[in-house]
């Protein structure tokens, strides 16, 4: 059964992106990378109780100043981009 094993990445924008870190990080024990870039979470599990092979993902969760640009819509008007392997090819 096909499933989605990553989300890719929550972002969001605070008017204080580094005092919002720092409650993140006091609060729920999330810490920054080494570069203070944000959080990388990687899961993984079985797809099925039998099956050897491991679904892998990995989460980005970053914040970003409110006065980014990098979240405007894309080219054709989209604000949230769905992203899967082509079709014959497997991820």
């Amino acid at each position: 059964m096909k499933r989605v094993t990553e989300i890719g990445g929550i972002f969001f924008k605070s008017d204080n992106p580094d005092q919002l870190y720092k409650w993140y990080e006091k609060h729920l024990g999330i810490t920054r990378g080494p570069h203070r870039e944000g959080v990388m979470f990687r899961g993984s599990e079985s797809q099925d109780a039998g099956d050897k092979d491991s679904a892998e993902g990995m989460t980005a969760w970053a914040i970003f100043p409110k006065s980014t640009k990098y979240f405007d819509p894309s080219p054709d008007g989209n604000r949230i981009e769905l992203w899967e392997p082509p079709k014959g090819k497997k991820q």
